[in-house]
């Protein structure tokens, strides 16, 4: 299982949901506390403004769910799925992902600091003016990914693939050019400058 940044325990669950069936449930403005839940069916489910608060998804498929101004707090997420899945304005502070599949997942801004996706495939998926600060994508394979206007400041970026990435807007400042993948990305003039400084570059007006 994949570790959290700096070796910190996956919160303990107090009570569980086994092989439940919540597809195309409506949530609103719910709160679940420390709940392990398992097998469990998310498929095109709505969820609006609900807070999971150390809680543990096991092997649960959130498919073509939506999710708008909804918290994920300090959870994990162990082999689920999110194809087509869609996040607007939500909160996964400390969150951990440790395998899964994400297809052509959506996030449209909201806060994912801190959050462990080490070597998840991004590959296709679209973020755009999330905070991702000191986020761990280490490893992370976000070849032809959208990362627009998205705050990197301090993440894990070491030995992630961003060939074809479209980086524009976003903070790179914590990117080293020299351990990542960056061959066809697209990237504005500031970011050039930035990543130039990266390499040792001196970069003069004239």
């Amino acid at each position: 299982m994949a570790e959290r940044k700096h070796g910190r325990p996956a919160p303990e669950t107090r009570t569980s949901v086994r092989s439940g069936e919540w597809d195309g449930r409506d949530l609103e403005g719910e709160t679940h506390d420390g709940v392990l839940f398992v097998d469990v069916d998310m498929t095109e489910m709505t969820n609006r403004g609900s807070v999971f608060s150390d809680c543990t998804f096991r092997g649960v498929r959130f498919n073509a769910s939506t999710h708008t101004n909804a918290a994920f707090l300090n959870c994990t997420f162990v082999r689920c799925s999110f194809f087509d899945a869609a996040f607007t304005g939500c909160k996964l502070l400390g969150s951990m992902f440790d395998g899964g599949t994400f297809g052509i997942t959506r996030v449209e801004g909201g806060d994912w600091s801190f959050v462990g996706l080490p070597g998840a495939d991004l590959r296709g998926c679209s973020f755009e003016n999330v905070r991702m600060r000191e986020a761990d994508l280490t490893g992370a394979r976000l070849e032809g990914a959208t990362l627009h206007r998205v705050d990197l400041s301090g993440a894990w970026l070491h030995s992630s693939r961003l060939s074809k990435a479209d980086l524009r807007g976003s903070d790179l400042s914590a990117l080293d050019p020299s351990t990542v993948e960056l061959k066809g990305a697209v990237i504005d003039a500031y970011q050039a400058v930035v990543l130039a400084g990266g390499l040792g570059l001196e970069v003069r007006a004239d």
